[in-house]
């Protein structure tokens, strides 16, 4: 047992490695130095996870058995990196600016926030993933055997291999994949550890490829020669089989979980992403560059029947070079568990977001957000769930028999998760993809590769009935798992993938032309296929009776205290609040769902803000934002040509409408100016005379009587001012009573036009017609004087042609009396005939005299009487018109 014991050292020795990279990695993150750690190097040999154990032992197996096939899963990768660097882009842009956690919440997101989405995509991810992480176990336990067989008195219990290694691999999880939430779910300590192993795989197999050809073969001419002498060296391509495992491998690059994360979501900017297009190809050129020699010279110095898939490992044991064997395995022992390190962080973060978080905020409805430590919930359940990830991958391991080869364990689960593909790409490319779509989709395509290829590959009778493969079952021959519908002849892995991604795609683009978005989806996908132009996420929050306190404790209990108080404290100031707390505007409760999207998902930071909140819509500003969408439908351009002349219309009225508001407000504060003149002229005037009055001694009576007469004209004037405004007051409070009496309209206008012209009204020509006067009415003779007088003495006061004149004009028009008072003036200018009715108005600032409420006056007193009091615009001087019903008239007799 002394191989066995020193290779449990080294592994451990290796294993406390990583953790110590992993630590530091951490801590210089937390303080502020992690700048190197965002580098495009370590981001670049994150994504070697996507060379697994199966990489690094399977491709050499592969070639064994299928020749130069296995560059297939290599070619996948780099085409997608080199030749759909604008998909991935655009990926990474999406995961920025939604906050996007997983692969899940990227669906979830897109179609309306939907969990059933991501509790779909989740499931899948999980059943999807099981296979490959069982061939990370067989990898492992394979090559522990291996070191094993060294022993001669091994007692061969290498079984419970793959359950320590699952073990350890959890506990290493946990402990750098679940220490603390963060709203960016970037976990620097875990993607340096997997950097470091990159180069150590790299170095593994570079260092067997060299020793193969130089150590072995004699060199690369001998080695050549060797490739060209076996079978191995046959050019044998099989085009359909080729183009579907690059498809298969290109579309499991994009949506595998682990892939997804270290893609996607550690990428911290589009540099990353650019020297990653370049780099990360040559990374797979370096592993694959000596898959065949070792192939070839595996097949010939090792005896037949050896593993080809252990080729790396048992060349350099044959040959004596245990160190190099050493080295080897630890090249493979970091396959294994980066992958399954990553995928395990991966998924845990699915299940506690889409799955547990939604069941708790239900146990829990009302009371999940602002009680109970919502942090320590998430935490917990995403350890619990990197445990029950890695008991899935062991029972498929032990299901299985762990007997297959370790290519065929991949293939199973690259085609599981490349079920997520349609409902993605079409999600990001095209606005009209719908939930019901993707969810058709994806139940299509997770069903149709269950039953032709993930339930098979646990071996007929395990869970698939035997006879199921000959007869179909209940003998239905066309449904038989590897000839679905009567197609025979096909290889299974691409019958499955044939018809799997087929039907997937046919579901979810038929039920998506069908069915249509709901408003939300709508805007989401506008900002998802928008991605360049789009500013923000969409907002869902349009209003509500959230109080900023209840937003704090949830945002407490989820970020942390100390985050949340920044957060909040950096929205008080962008709002310019005086306080830590910030409103509950509906720009801060989008800003905070994204952020909380980034620890527990989209689909749960909306459902918690909405337990608060409780406000959930769809503004018009957003409803906007996405009009366009219609406009490719044809059937809708009526409608929204329609809405676009009735939003410039509205624009127009709100326009002017604001323009009035802002007239009347500089109105008012002159009137305000003015009254306060009006008020404080005729007091300060009685005052002074009456204290000369009362202290002056020796007075002469004429000097008593002039005072005494300014005394009273002023308090005239001051009761006038007061009556006007007791006047507009009662008149709209609707509290003045009506004195209806009779009489004739030629004696009214005769008391108006004296009234108003008896200080000093020569200069004022009047022009009347008496005979359209002889008019009888039955109103309120008094209030319609008042408005007469009114309009008199302000063609008076504010006609300026050099010999005024006022035409007073009476005339009949169907059951209305209209007369007309029209002066030959300059008239009021067009910018102020919109208000000169209003209060406060005056109709010249050049003239003083009155304090506005003039009109605003006749307008109530007319509206009173029934009828409208309005201005003439065709004409040149100012004129008014006041409407009077023929129900309050009759015709004198």
């Amino acid at each position: 047992m002394n191989t066995l014991n020193a290779l449990a050292a080294i592994s451990l020795a290796y294993v406390a490695l990583l953790f110590s990279v992993a630590f530091f990695a951490e801590r210089s993150a937390a303080r502020g130095r992690g700048a190197w750690l965002r580098s495009p190097v370590v981001y670049t040999l994150s994504l070697s996870i996507y060379c697994t154990g199966w990489t690094f032992y399977g491709a050499v197996g592969s070639a064994a058995r299928t020749g130069l096939e296995y560059l297939t899963i290599y070619l996948g990768p780099s085409l997608v990196m080199i030749g759909w660097w604008w998909i991935l882009r655009k990926l990474v842009r999406i995961a920025r600016s939604q906050r996007i956690t997983s692969i899940a919440d990227l669906i979830s997101s897109r179609y309306g926030k939907s969990n059933l989405l991501g509790v779909g995509v989740t499931i899948l991810a999980v059943v999807g993933t099981t296979p490959y992480i069982a061939l990370q176990l067989q990898s492992v336990t394979l090559s522990v055997e291996v070191f094993t067989r060294l022993d001669a008195g091994s007692d061969g219990r290498a079984d419970t291999t793959a359950f320590w290694v699952a073990v350890g691999l959890a506990v290493f999880t946990v402990i750098f994949g679940t220490r603390n939430l963060d709203s960016n779910e970037r976990h620097h300590g875990v993607v340096m550890a997997i950097a470091v192993e990159a180069v150590v795989k790299l170095t593994a197999l570079l260092a067997v490829g060299s020793f193969v050809v130089w150590g072995m073969a004699g060199g690369v001419s001998e080695t050549l020669a060797r490739i060209d002498a076996s079978d191995l060296g046959q050019w044998e391509v099989d085009g359909g089989r080729w183009a579907g495992l690059m498809l298969l491998s290109a579309a499991a690059f994009l949506c595998l979980p682990r892939m997804f994360q270290v893609l996607v979501v550690e990428n911290d900017n589009d540099a990353q992403l650019r020297t990653a297009a370049w780099a990360f190809p040559l990374y797979m050129m370096l592993m694959s560059f000596f898959v065949m020699p070792i192939a070839v010279i595996g097949m010939t110095h090792l005896p037949a029947g050896a593993n080809p898939d252990l080729f790396v490992l048992t060349l350099p044991l044959s040959q004596g070079q245990n160190g190099l064997a050493l080295l080897t395995f630890l090249g493979g022992f970091s396959s294994a568990t980066s992958m399954v390190i990553v995928a395990a962080i991966a998924l845990s973060t699915m299940v506690s977001n889409h799955i547990v978080m939604p069941i708790w905020l239900e146990l829990r409805r009302g009371t999940a957000s602002v009680s109970g430590d919502v942090r320590n919930v998430v935490l917990l359940s995403r350890r619990l769930s990197i445990g029950g990830v890695l008991l899935l991958g062991y029972l498929y391991y032990a299901l299985s028999g762990g007997g297959a080869a370790l290519a065929t364990i991949g293939l199973v689960s690259f085609t599981g998760v490349a079920q997520v593909l349609p409902a993605m790409l079409g999600g990001i490319f095209w606005r009209g993809a719908t939930r019901s779509g993707a969810l058709a989709g994806l139940t299509f395509g997770f069903a149709t590769w269950l039953y032709t290829l993930y339930l098979p590959s646990l071996g007929a009778g395990t869970l698939v009935p035997e006879a199921w493969f000959a007869q179909g079952p209940l003998g239905i021959g066309w449904l038989r798992p590897e000839a679905l519908f009567g197609i025979t002849g096909m290889d299974p892995l691409l019958h499955a993938v044939f018809w799997s991604l087929t039907l997937n795609t046919v579901a979810f683009f038929m039920v998506s032309v069908f069915s249509f978005p709901s408003p939300l989806e709508r805007l989401q996908g506008a900002q998802f296929v928008n991605i360049q132009q789009a500013q923000g996420g969409a907002r869902s929050w349009l209003h509500g009776t959230a109080q900023t306190e209840d937003l704090m404790i949830m945002a407490q209990r989820i970020l942390g205290a100390q985050d949340a108080r920044d957060l909040f404290r950096r929205e008080a100031e962008r709002q310019g609040s005086e306080g830590q707390l910030p409103a509950p505007t509906p720009e801060f409760l989008q800003r905070l769902e994204r952020t909380l999207s980034g620890s527990v998902g989209a689909a749960t930071a909306h459902a918690m803000v909405g337990q608060i909140v409780g406000g959930m819509a769809v503004s018009v500003e957003d409803l906007m934002a996405v009009a366009d969408e219609t406009a490719q439908m044809m059937e809708y351009s009526a409608r929204l040509e329609t809405q676009s002349r009735e939003l410039s219309r509205t624009a127009a009225e709100l326009r002017a409408a604001n323009d009035k508001l802002t007239r009347l407000s500089v109105q008012k504060d002159a009137f305000l100016s003015q009254i306060s003149h009006e008020l404080r002229t005729p007091m300060t005037s009685i005052r002074a005379f009456s204290e000369i009055l009362r202290d002056a001694e020796g007075l002469s009576r004429a000097d008593q009587n002039r005072y005494a007469s300014i005394i009273y004209e002023e308090a005239i004037r001051l009761t006038r001012l007061l009556d006007d405004l007791l006047d507009l007051s009662v008149l709209e409070n609707g509290q003045v009573s009506l004195n209806v009496t009779g009489g004739r309209l030629s004696d009214v206008i005769d008391r108006a036009v004296a009234a108003a012209l008896a200080d000093d009204g020569a200069r004022l020509k009047i022009i009347r017609h008496a005979p359209d006067e002889q008019v009888w009415l039955n109103t309120d003779l008094e209030r319609l004087s008042q408005v007469f007088i009114n309009l008199v003495a302000n063609a008076r006061k504010y006609c300026d042609a050099e010999a005024p004149e006022l035409r007073i004009r009476v005339h009949g028009s169907g059951d209305r009396l209209h007369v007309d008072f029209i002066d030959n003036g300059s008239g009021v200018a067009p910018e102020a005939r919109d208000v000169i009715f209003e209060k406060f108005a005056r109709v010249s600032d050049q003239k003083a005299g009155g304090a506005g409420l003039g009109l605003a006056i006749c307008r109530q007193i007319v509206a009173r009487l029934g009828g409208e009091i309005t201005y003439l615009q065709d004409h040149s001087g100012a004129a008014f018109r006041v409407d009077l019903p023929m129900s309050r008239q009759m015709a004198a007799q």
